[in-house]
């Protein structure tokens, strides 16, 4: 239960958890709850790693599979398993994926050097005092014509 952790870690504030890469077992599929029989959520744990944890809401239990503990620990979330488990944890999660996604495309896009290059030019007009006149004048046809 997360309750029961929640408890652990509250009596063992010293403990450190170290970082050694670990392989765990993940299902592709949400589960039933072995004690409630409901259906358990899948959580992410982080935006460079596919594995996921299961949540029984109704027993407010996680259960884990083999080396999934061990992963988490080598992760080093384990000390953040409750907050694994919320909102904002799991949107920051998709945030930083879905930006990762699009600074990918961009790249592939543009290229390396030209997407440097429009990084830089970006954060010069972001922080330009005239950066509306700035953009008009690029964005124009003919920014030298009055007609």
């Amino acid at each position: 239960m997360i309750e029961d952790y929640i408890s652990w870690k509250e009596r063992h504030p010293e403990h450190v958890f170290s970082g050694e890469s670990i392989d765990a077992e993940d299902s592709p599929g949400a589960l039933i709850c072995p004690m409630s029989g409901g259906l358990m959520r899948k959580f992410r744990i982080a935006k460079d790693n596919a594995h996921r944890v299961d949540y029984s809401a109704r027993v407010g239990g996680v259960w884990l599979h083999k080396g999934e503990w061990e992963m988490l620990v080598a992760e080093g979330l384990a000390g953040n398993l409750n907050a694994i488990l919320t909102d904002q944890w799991q949107h920051r999660i998709r945030q930083e994926k879905a930006s990762e996604s699009l600074e990918n495309l961009y790249r592939s896009k543009f290229g390396e050097s030209d997407y440097q290059r429009a990084c830089e030019i970006r954060e010069w007009l972001h922080d330009h005092p005239q950066k509306s006149d700035i953009r008009a004048f690029l964005m124009a046809d003919s920014p030298f014509s009055v007609s």
